[in-house]
């Protein structure tokens, strides 16, 4: 351990030096500058320091202060020194974060006593600090597991999901590529952004629990079996509500709000405006987009200037005015996201496409 003195007096230097070695493990690093001892102070990090308070120049007092203002050294035990008893001055030197005093002549056996208590004091602050410090990192290491964990649950269940939609794997990934390039562009934060993108793939993971018959009819389906068809959205937040990873939390909003419409005529619960969560706001402009410039056995797909005359005419009904204009406004991107994420293999067509 070093103990920094400062004292213009070198005999006192001297004397505080031989008492300082007399401490199991501590080292004496004497200045009789005050100045040269803030240029030492700059590289390092004493364990307790020792200040005269008379000194020319730069007192006790100003060069505590100088201590203080270095973030570095605001933990440091200081010690004053004084042969002055006034209140004034001891109050001044608490003030500037003075921890301890010591009156002139000083008194061997209390001189030990009290560096003893402030290494002390000062070892369990460095034990606290590291175990604090042990303790963040260990706390993020959990997280960015239960991070890892839930995005690899995600995945997997978005790739069950496939196996059961015949949507294809692209859409997948073009309307989650959509979702987050809304967020972005609406100034959400790309943090947001990329959870958004990692959770929009589950959004129809509820169609698992639609029948075959109604999944996957090749044409148009009844109003009965629409009805059927759109209970994917609720079984879809049963499916991943309530969960301990917070992507999966997000998966489930979006699940059962994406096909919630800005006029309050969507489903299932019939939200309105900015009652329905952000993320599913988002998503319904991605996944409707998507469908639309999609080819389906029932449909051609539509143009990308029809799909986007489409959205515009439908803003503020079925979709968010201020998210959708964030969308269009990177219509670039969107064309580069639809182009570069195509289908592997054409969908069939219905003999009139």
């Amino acid at each position: 351990m070093n103990i920094l003195i400062v004292d213009d007096d070198r005999t006192n230097l001297f004397i505080m030096a031989a008492i300082v070695r007399r401490l199991d493990d501590a080292e004496p690093v004497t200045m009789e500058s005050p100045l040269d001892a803030l240029e030492w102070l700059r590289g390092n990090e004493p364990d307790l320091i020792l200040l005269d308070q008379m000194m020319p120049g730069m007192d006790g007092i100003d060069l505590l202060r100088h201590i203080r203002d270095d973030g570095r050294l605001d933990t440091v035990p200081v010690v004053m020194i004084t042969a002055n008893t006034a209140v004034d001055i001891r109050v001044r030197a608490l003030d500037e974060g003075c921890n301890d005093f010591l009156t002139k002549p000083v008194v061997v056996p209390e001189v030990q006593a009290r560096l003893r208590n402030l290494l002390a004091l000062r070892q369990s602050r460095a034990l606290l600090r590291d175990r604090a410090a042990l303790l963040a990192t260990e706390v993020e290491r959990v997280t960015a597991a239960l991070q890892r964990q839930g995005e690899e649950l995600v995945g997997r269940l978005s790739h069950a999901a496939e196996y059961r939609d015949p949507e294809t794997g692209a859409h997948i990934e073009r309307m989650a590529l959509y979702s987050r390039l809304i967020a972005e562009a609406a100034g959400y934060g790309a943090a947001f952004a990329q959870q958004l993108m990692k959770a929009a793939p589950m959004h129809d993971i509820g169609k698992i629990g639609i029948p075959d018959m109604i999944l996957l009819k090749p044409g148009r389906l009844t109003p009965e079996e629409m009805t059927v068809m759109r209970q994917h959205a609720t079984i879809g937040h049963r499916i991943l509500a309530d969960s301990d990873i917070p992507l999966l939390r997000l998966a489930a909003e979006i699940a059962v709000s994406h096909h919630e419409k800005f006029d309050g005529t969507g489903y299932p619960g019939g939200l309105a405006g900015t009652a329905i969560p952000l993320s599913g706001r988002i998503v319904a402009i991605a996944d409707v987009f998507d469908a639309l410039t999609s080819a389906r056995p029932y449909k051609r797909p539509w143009t990308m200037e029809e799909a986007r005359a489409f959205m515009v005419e439908d803003r503020g009904r079925h979709f968010d005015p201020a998210l959708l204009d964030a969308f269009l406004s990177n219509w670039d991107e969107v064309c580069r996201i639809h182009r570069e994420n195509a289908d592997e293999l054409p969908a069939i067509m219905p003999e009139e496409a």
